[in-house]
């Protein structure tokens, strides 16, 4: 059975920084794409940010720049370091393992003051 989990939301102060990690098991890690998606608050699911199976990454323009998608295939987890954050960043953020069209079941994150 796949399986994705996340972690590492909080709540932080605008300009802040959080990372979030996503655990993946159950299935063929190292072939896959991995993302990142987000829901704010009233609002639908969107794209933040994408790495493929050889590293290349791409990103939402409302991110670039000061978010960063990694990944560590030996341990199967694929990680957003999310920097300069600002209000509008407040969302639950969700991992999603495309091999499988999986999801985990999100982490929110909060940018308040």
């Amino acid at each position: 059975q796949v399986q994705l989990v996340e972690s590492g939301g909080g709540l932080v102060q605008p300009g802040g920084s959080l990372r979030l990690s996503c655990s993946a098991s159950g299935g063929i890690f190292s072939i896959s794409n991995m993302s990142w998606y987000r829901q704010p608050p009233g609002k639908e699911r969107g794209f933040v940010a994408t790495i493929s199976k050889s590293g290349s990454t791409d990103y939402a323009d409302s991110v670039k720049g000061r978010f960063t998608i990694s990944r560590d295939n030996a341990k199967k987890m694929v990680y957003l370091q999310m920097n300069s954050l600002k209000p509008e960043d407040t969302a639950l953020y969700y991992c999603n393992w495309d091999l499988y069209n999986t999801w985990g079941q999100g982490t929110q994150v909060t940018v308040s003051s």
